[in-house]
């Protein structure tokens, strides 16, 4: 199985991803592919840097680009794959068996809230900052940009995340199992 993880900045995709690792799944992000053009071009790694990179990768390779290069790695056995953020990279991905794309998601207040508790280096400090984030990264006519909103709405799932870690790692076992119960038939 494949689950492929999209949703807005702070909504808890890396949670999941976590709880799915305890689950034996097997962990790959697409901003890895970045980072690692990042590396070979000498580039320090920044959200800038990671939105700037990807946007020209997708304008190079075509918007799937990100997740083609990444399907090799996915051939056997149980995967995440984070970081999906165009819906060129769900048709990419929709191409392998056993893939299921899970929009993670959570009101915009908690997950501003999450980003000033977790203090990272880049994230916005502040609620204008914050919104003017997800205007940029949700809709954009440009098909090599990140488009959110468009990818969460190809999802097959969604798991909504207002509540605490405890609740939501009762939700990806839940949702988990059913994934499990509906591929065994």
């Amino acid at each position: 199985m494949i689950i492929g993880l999209t949703g807005k900045y702070a909504a808890g995709k890396g949670t999941v991803a976590e709880v799915l690792k305890r689950q034996g799944f097997r962990y790959h992000s697409l901003s890895d592919i970045l980072r690692e053009e990042l590396a070979q071009s000498g580039q320090a790694e920044s959200r800038e840097a990671l939105l700037a990179m990807g946007n020209a990768l997708r304008r190079q390779g075509g918007p799937g680009v990100l997740a083609e290069r990444l399907v090799p790695r996915l051939r056997t056995g149980d995967h995440i794959v984070d970081s999906i953020r165009n819906p060129a990279e769900v048709t990419a991905l929709r191409a392998l068996d056993g893939f299921v794309l899970l929009a993670v998601d959570a009101a915009p207040a908690v997950r501003f809230e999450r980003l000033r508790e977790r203090a990272r280096i880049g994230d916005p400090t502040g609620w204008e900052e914050f919104t003017a984030l997800e205007a940029r990264e949700n809709v954009s006519a440009d098909p090599a940009a990140q488009q959110l909103l468009a990818t969460s709405a190809l999802a097959d799932r969604v798991l909504m995340n207002d509540g605490d870690i405890e609740a939501l790692e009762v939700g990806v076992s839940e949702l988990l199992a059913e994934l499990r119960a509906s591929v065994q038939g």
